[in-house]
């Protein structure tokens, strides 16, 4: 949710919370980040380690970094995120802070909490800023819901038994149903 303001905050805002508050910033305004379940952090860890296999498989280049990982993504100070799992591919956009730029991959894990955030504010965020992929993983209604920003294959939604197959490799597929 976010908090009441009189001016929009920036990033320096975020980095002066008190330890131990998490909290994005989108378009200068502050949004809290409650506790992720358990489930939540289970997928993230499944998820991120079957990303990075296949990447260490093919010898491919791009790097796996789930939350907390600060993203950058508009390269200014009114926006900072913490994608559940982001994917780069550019090693020019990371630093010692985290990702100045947009990913090539975006996973956000849903909970009662960010629903309204993760399927309205960053999809419309994150789609601007040049995400070439986003999927939304949904473990209450046990769906994935991909959006292919790059090739135009548009949106599409699966089952957690369905196999997922991954826009930015063409040979990746992922059924969320193994992970769990």
């Amino acid at each position: 949710m976010a908090l009441p303001q009189e001016k929009p905050y920036t990033v320096e805002d975020i980095y002066a919370l008190p330890d131990g508050r998490r909290a994005e910033l989108i378009d200068g305004q502050i949004y809290d980040m409650t506790p992720p379940a358990r489930l939540h952090q289970h997928i993230i860890m499944n998820l991120s380690a079957t990303i990075y296999n296949y990447i260490k498989q093919k010898n491919g280049t791009c790097l796996v970094y789930p939350a907390p990982f600060a993203v950058f993504l508009n390269n200014d100070d009114y926006n900072y995120v913490e994608p559940d799992i982001s994917v780069i591919c550019d090693k020019s956009k990371l630093d010692e802070r985290g990702c100045n730029g947009a990913p090539d991959w975006i996973i956000e894990i849903v909970s009662p909490s960010t629903q309204r955030i993760d399927y309205g504010v960053k999809l419309f965020k994150y789609r601007g800023a040049n995400v070439r992929e986003y999927w939304i993983v949904n473990p209450s209604t046990r769906t994935v819901t991909v959006y292919d920003f790059e090739s135009g294959f548009g949106t599409r939604q699966y089952a957690f038994d369905d196999p997922v197959p991954v826009h930015i490799y063409d040979d990746l597929v992922i059924r969320m149903a193994d992970l769990l």
